[in-house]
């Protein structure tokens, strides 16, 4: 069943039309100004057909995401993607080393659970931007935007659709 849910999933730019993608963009954005961290939001509707037949499973797909959209390449190794896979209707966040031992997994996973909820009901969009604002919120804590501090965006803030 699985494999056939991969195959049939609609297109990511579905769920997320241009005019959304912009506006999530806008809100990485300033989600940026307030910190030195930076947020990386990549959606894929399924999995190429190979990986699902293998069982290759939302968490090694957005591992494989972290390393080839090059959010681990941060200076201060404080890059955090957030990844929705649609066909499998799962989220995964991964944030790189300079968050070990400051934000608890049950932070991470309390926020895929709200993503969740929205993208249940239907509220992607707003769901996305709550999300953006919680790991602004932990991204501003422990990585806050020191007075003065130039920043050089070593990540696109449009949301990358896979």
């Amino acid at each position: 069943m699985r494999p056939l849910r991969h195959l049939l999933a609609p297109s990511s730019a579905r769920a997320f039309p241009p005019a959304s993608l912009e506006r999530i963009a806008m809100a990485i954005a300033a989600s940026e100004a307030r910190h030195t961290g930076e947020l990386c939001f990549a959606v894929e509707a399924a999995l190429p057909l190979r990986l699902a037949l293998v069982g290759h499973g939302a968490r090694e797909r957005a591992l494989e995401m972290f390393t080839r959209l090059r959010v681990w390449d941060t200076e201060a190794n404080n890059g955090v993607l957030v990844y929705l896979l649609l066909a499998d209707r799962a989220i995964e966040i991964v944030a790189d080393r300079g968050f070990n031992g400051r934000v608890d997994p049950s932070e991470w996973a309390s926020i895929c659970v709200a993503l969740e909820q929205s993208m249940r009901t239907g509220d992607r969009e707003a769901g996305v931007m709550r999300t953006v604002e919680s790991i602004s919120a932990l991204l501003e804590h422990h990585f806050p935007r020191p007075e003065g501090y130039v920043d050089t965006n070593e990540l696109p803030d449009r949301p990358h659709l896979l």
